[in-house]
């Protein structure tokens, strides 16, 4: 999802936990036990939960059915399971094949979560599990512009959060839900100025409270714990303008999940735009070598990025045009295959390809590399003006009479 798509259903989606946001007291009578609360049961789900976040998927699957076993009519099993699908969407989201098994298992908790209110109206776990499946198939459908079922799914997860305001005492798990509720509900009027009449109709948020938020969520939380750090990790990066926060939290990341194609390539990003090249370098490579292997949810995504990085590092750290031109030969490839032909990296790869093309004399490939973007209508993208002015200093007749020259 785009940064504008993502604002205009931030809102409605991004509280897929928040239906405890603004819950700020416990109320005496409140004596249900919660499994979420349960510390057996995180102890039984701990290596379950790291194993989902490592991409090791068969191995998560396994415990998280075990405590279906031990708990068939709970919504908790059923939402891990959900999880453990979306975080095999999450590399590519233009793969589609876990959608349908992400949904089954969301309805699935959406189910038992209906059961359980059915019992108890202030159950509040289950209004969690409800706020939280809505908002990830609010998140999904989003992804698929499938805007009616996002505005369906949205519209629910908001119904089940003021359902249980001022009821039961926050725990960091719901938390989490609060935290992006405050920040976003400022963050996204004062970036989208048409969006500012719908925030209105909100309750005012507090940027400065969620961060603050966010932030006891990522180290004290069980199962948001991870998603609270993703979430912190790009608003520093971003919005806060704070990388090098940012670049630890991603290190962290990277590091505790050697193998999630998504925290490594973060991790590279982070590298590169802190100027930490040597370690891009080795990073970047070692996310090729996965790729190249085989490795789950290491496909042309994570090639790009990685591709890119090393094409630059290659041209601009060693001074080898050859090796540079082969990862920026490897980028465009990676983004033709993922569907990213109008991201910036596909771009530059390029522009700097045609670059380098130059360089050597090699006119035929140069204008073949600096049409793809005159192609790519990205008008507003400054490597558009230079494609554009190298068709004004080499006039298209002449270049029209070179022929292909064969690179070595």
């Amino acid at each position: 999802m785009n940064k504008k798509t993502f604002a205009l259903v931030l809102l409605c989606l991004c509280i897929n936990f928040s239906h405890e946001a603004t819950a700020q007291s416990a109320t005496p009578t409140d004596t249900l036990k919660y499994i979420l609360t349960d510390m057996q049961v995180q102890l039984d789900a701990t290596q379950a939960v790291n194993d989902l976040y490592n991409f090791k998927f068969p191995r998560a699957e396994r415990q998280f059915r075990w405590l279906r076993q031990q708990f068939p009519r709970h919504p908790l099993p059923y939402f891990l399971l959900a999880l453990s699908e979306w975080w095999k969407i999450v590399p590519n989201p233009e793969i589609e094949e876990f959608d349908d098994r992400f949904i089954s298992y969301l309805d699935t908790s959406i189910y038992f979560s209906e059961e359980l209110l059915s019992k108890n109206e202030k159950n509040h776990e289950a209004l969690f599990f409800l706020a939280a499946a809505y908002g990830f198939k609010g998140r999904l459908y989003s992804d698929r512009k499938n805007w009616r079922k996002a505005t369906f799914a949205g519209r629910l997860s908001v119904k089940y959060m003021n359902d249980s305001r001022g009821n039961h005492a926050l725990s960091p798990e719901f938390l989490f839900g609060e935290a992006l509720y405050n920040y976003y509900s400022v963050w996204v009027p004062e970036n989208y100025v048409m969006l500012r009449p719908v925030v209105a109709f909100f309750p005012k948020g507090d940027k400065a409270l969620g961060l603050k938020q966010l932030r006891e969520v990522a180290q004290n939380a069980f199962y948001t714990r991870t998603e609270a750090q993703i979430f912190l990790m790009k608003i520093l990066a971003s919005d806060e303008k704070k990388p090098a926060e940012a670049l630890e939290i991603s290190s962290y990341l990277a590091k505790t999940y050697t193998d999630n194609a998504y925290f490594q390539r973060y991790f590279a990003r982070m590298l590169f735009t802190e100027g930490r090249l040597y370690d891009c370098e080795r990073v970047s490579t070692e996310i090729l070598r996965k790729l190249d292997s085989g490795y789950m949810g290491y496909e042309a995504v994570s090639g790009r990025y990685a591709s890119f990085f090393l094409g630059f590092i290659q041209k601009n750290l060693y001074r080898n045009n050859q090796l540079s031109k082969s990862y920026y030969k490897q980028t465009v490839l990676f983004s033709e295959q993922s569907k990213s032909t109008k991201a910036g990296y596909y771009l530059y790869a390029l522009s700097y390809l045609g670059k380098l093309y130059e360089e050597e004399g090699n006119l035929f490939q140069a204008m073949i590399c600096y049409q793809k973007i005159i192609d790519s209508k990205e008008k507003e993208s400054p490597v558009y003006e230079d494609a554009k002015d190298f068709f004004k200093n080499n006039k298209r007749k002449k270049l029209k009479k070179l022929k292909p020259v064969v690179e070595e």
